[in-house]
């Protein structure tokens, strides 16, 4: 919790410095312009999070005995990598759902840098993920902002379409609705008191 609330400020100042302060990106009128970006964005979060990790993974089993997956040898950087790779790759496709539904609903060029934003902002949270995970378990936290990122904006796409297609009230159903699946499952997978208490 704690590296989680020392990275959530860092994550908002970086992300409202971008979106209010960097210059409105030209070319962004068309929705296919505003797609395009959005690629772009995407292909560099791709490579410098999903493509490192599986190098980092490849490389660690070039150069020692986990050269054969199956021989069970395993280092805990290699355990890490590992970890890392599956939840970059479970976190990039949040991600790219939240990335181009954003996009679609940005008008212009300044709207968009919020596109920009979000990019960066996820790209430092899964290294601070990474390079805190190869610290401890816990401070894997660090990287937390990214995913509360690709979450907030997913709601946020959701509630538009839901408000084009009903008004408040279809705005208010997916983020109700999805507000009320996350509560039971804090309910559902608390762990049950011991028989011995």
């Amino acid at each position: 919790m704690i590296a989680i609330g020392a990275a959530m400020p860092v994550a908002l100042l970086l992300w409202v410095g971008i979106t209010y302060l960097s210059p409105p990106l030209a070319g962004m009128d068309t929705i296919g312009g505003r797609m395009l970006f959005a690629l772009k964005c995407f292909c560099l979060a791709v490579l410098f999070c999903l493509v490192t990790g599986v190098e980092a993974v490849a490389h660690e089993r070039l150069f020692s005995a986990a050269f054969d997956p199956l021989s069970g040898f395993e280092t805990r950087r290699l355990r890490v990598n590992q970890r890392y790779l599956q939840n970059t790759l479970e976190q990039t496709l949040v991600f790219a759902a939240a990335l181009f539904g954003l996009a679609a609903y940005c008008p212009d060029g300044s709207a968009m840098r919020a596109v920009l934003a979000t990019t960066v902002v996820w790209i430092l949270a899964r290294f601070a993920f990474w390079i805190g995970y190869h610290q401890s378990t816990a401070m894997r936290g660090l990287g937390a902002p990214g995913m509360a990122l690709s979450l907030i904006i997913l709601l946020y796409v959701a509630g538009r379409i839901g408000y084009e297609v009903s008004g408040l009230v279809g705005a208010a159903v997916p983020i109700l609705g999805f507000v009320a699946i996350e509560a039971y499952l804090f309910r559902a997978t608390r762990p049950l008191p011991s028989a011995n208490h």
